[in-house]
């Protein structure tokens, strides 16, 4: 097929020409130095940088079948600002890496940087992306790389929580998981491979749950405030609660005691993607508005994490080295 003048292949451009497309959609640089140089130079408030990067892959991490340019852009933004919001830091720049088949259209090129404008916009605003790179792969992935800024406080680590210590949640709980099993089940052929999503035949709670797997919106701000409010521990839920809350009390080396009325169904136990925000705070300290108590910290026991007085399933969540067969959308 060939190119059309108006949406040209990735593979037909040149590298600036690409560039292009990407930088004039993205808003404009506050650094000392911006995109389109050998190196960005940032500022850092306090000295110090948090710095996290995640990877987002077709196949194993997304379908193009399900999501659009703009939704992987939002998505491939807003599991990294979950990251720097979950050492207490405000998120600051962004750098992301493409590697496209040479059959990309620019069009979703240019979607894509759409999506990250927009994910920054809302979820972190004065975050924008200050550079990265550009190369050619049969397969779409996606490298963002974010900072952050402590702007003088001190991290919360995921090490930190203390026997007597209140758990709590900012966001939502399987949300993800329900969008998740939305697009397998609604939207896969006789041997499995994914399908358009119609969202004529989506009930109002199916959109609901795939906006969440497809553009998911962690509760960044409210990093900065648990950090302000005495967290003592504080982590983003990827993985699934009890997978992410078992990694907190090990890193800790305490017991997590998760309510079942306050915490819900299974979906929201090992349904990961949500990126709430999983914190303690010590009993006598009021949790920050957007926060709900879920469950306590108890002295290390059998298990690092119980529901209710049951040990839950020893595997549960996303292990990319486990589940990568069965994908997560």
């Amino acid at each position: 097929m060939s190119a059309s003048s108006d949406d040209p292949r990735v593979g037909d451009l040149s590298e600036g020409e690409i560039l292009r497309g990407i930088l004039s959609r993205l808003a404009p640089s506050t650094a000392p130095v911006g995109p389109g140089d050998d190196a960005a130079v940032l500022a850092a408030p306090d000295g110090r940088v948090v710095v996290t990067t995640d990877t987002l892959v077709h196949g194993p991490d997304f379908r193009l079948a399900w999501s659009s340019a703009f939704d992987l852009g939002w998505k491939s933004a807003a599991v990294n600002l979950a990251d720097i919001a979950a050492m207490g830091a405000r998120p600051t720049a962004l750098l992301v890496a493409l590697a496209m088949p040479d059959d990309t259209r620019i069009s979703f090129v240019r979607g894509l940087a759409d999506g990250l404008r927009a994910a920054c916009d809302a979820l972190a605003p004065g975050c924008v992306v200050e550079g990265g790179d550009l190369t050619v792969s049969d397969t779409l992935t996606i490298a963002v790389t974010a900072l952050g800024s402590l702007d003088g406080r001190e991290p919360v680590l995921r090490s930190g929580a203390r026997a007597g210590d209140v758990v709590a949640i900012a966001g939502d709980l399987g949300r993800a998981a329900r969008g998740l099993a939305v697009l397998f089940s609604r939207f896969t052929d006789a041997a499995g491979s994914p399908l358009p999503v119609d969202p004529a035949v989506l009930s109002p709670a199916e959109a609901h749950a795939l906006a969440a797997q497809l553009r998911p919106t962690p509760p960044t701000a409210l990093g900065p405030i648990a950090a302000d409010a005495g967290a003592t521990a504080l982590m983003d839920v990827s993985d699934g609660l009890v997978l992410d809350a078992r990694r907190m009390a090990t890193a800790s080396g305490v017991t997590i005691v998760l309510a079942p009325a306050a915490v819900g169904g299974e979906p929201a136990l090992s349904g990961g993607e949500d990126h709430g925000l999983l914190a303690t705070f010590p009993a006598d300290t009021p949790l920050p508005d957007g926060f709900r108590a879920i469950g306590r910290v108890a002295a290390r026991g059998s298990d690092p994490v119980l529901v209710g007085e049951e040990q839950p399933p020893a595997h549960g969540g996303w292990d990319p080295y486990r589940d990568w067969d069965s994908g997560r959308g």
